[in-house]
């Protein structure tokens, strides 16, 4: 289990401290058996906590530290992975990591987010926001998998593209209009899949794919909870209502077609045991690939660019659901 506990699963906290009291005295059978009744009541609090999640207590799983990223997937599905460094124009952007790898003994484009985990590593990463160079890197990589007919698969976990005054500079608005272009237009397979925060035009700069797939609770949206609150509301502490309103969790996001496919997660979020999340994507996965790379070139390519194209007339019927 994991040390950290969000705000909503205090039950849990407060278990899990006994379990930890109890586990520091002397063994003994009435000591273990009452350490795994305790255990028993954590998994069925925390089935029933999951099944009824508000978007924003959905936001904070999505956030959570320990939820697996790129590097973890890497660890379990995809073996032999070599990383791919520079955008041949101005540096390696380590926000966004791209590689080849192996996956089920083909060889496939990996392409994501990092976040890192300690502090150390985050500041590394620059907590996952990437900038200019990193989503030309991206396309760089694509274009070479494109090359060689290697299909592409990308991990999504931002909370947006970076929005400092050295990343507007450098045309981070352009990096991500081109490879939006680009994208639509790349001739091999491309599977995205929301594993954690998909924020803003940081996420979707390397989101355009013939099938987005999501993680049963990540989310996806325009922009943050915080911001969206902070703009419409000018009270950043409407973080929950904006949660709501923005629409961006797993099923509201199936309902409106953004999505293709929700990756169910183990009890109590993927963070509680990437092993398991691992195995779920990697089954949703590989169905995807198996579709996409059954359809000749054209006919995905004008699946893909229908699929983008139908999102923009939701509008309509998106107000109404509001």
């Amino acid at each position: 289990m994991p040390a950290e506990t969000l705000d909503f699963e205090e039950p849990i906290a407060v278990l899990m401290k006994e379990i930890e009291a109890l586990s520091m005295l002397p063994k003994t059978d009435a000591r273990q058996s009452e350490i795994d009744s305790l255990k028993r009541r954590i998994d069925s609090i925390r089935g029933d906590l999951y099944r009824h999640l508000t978007p924003w207590q959905r936001v904070q799983v999505a956030r959570h530290s320990n939820r697996p990223g790129l590097e973890d997937f890497i660890q379990r599905i995809f073996p032999n992975f070599v990383e791919i460094h520079g955008d041949r124009r101005f540096a390696d952007d380590h926000a966004i990591m791209t590689g080849f790898a192996e996956y089920r003994g083909e060889p496939v484009l990996l392409v994501g987010h990092v976040k890192g985990r300690d502090t150390k590593e985050k500041i590394f990463r620059n907590f996952g926001y990437a900038r200019p160079e990193g989503y030309r890197k991206a396309l760089r990589a694509m274009k070479l998998a494109e090359k060689f007919d290697r299909p592409i698969v990308v991990f999504v976990d931002t909370p947006a593209a970076y929005p400092g005054i050295e990343s507007e500079e450098r045309g981070v608005a352009e990096a991500i209009a081109v490879n939006l272009r680009e994208m639509m237009m790349l001739e091999t397979p491309v599977i995205v899949i929301v594993s954690g925060e998909g924020g803003s035009g940081g996420a979707l700069g390397i989101a355009i794919g013939d099938r987005i797939l999501m993680q049963e609770f990540a989310i996806y949206s325009v922009i943050p909870p915080e911001g969206c609150a902070a703009l419409v509301w000018r009270d950043s502490g409407k973080k929950a209502e904006a949660a709501e309103a923005l629409k961006l969790t797993a099923p509201d996001l199936l309902g409106f077609k953004i999505i293709d496919e929700i990756i169910s997660e183990p009890a109590g979020g993927a963070h509680t045991d990437h092993d398991a999340a691992a195995r779920n994507v990697d089954t949703a996965l590989g169905r995807a690939l198996d579709e996409v790379r059954a359809l000749d070139t054209q006919t995905r390519l004008n699946h893909r660019y229908d699929k983008f194209r139908n999102m923009g007339r939701l509008g309509f019927e998106f107000v109404e659901e509001l």
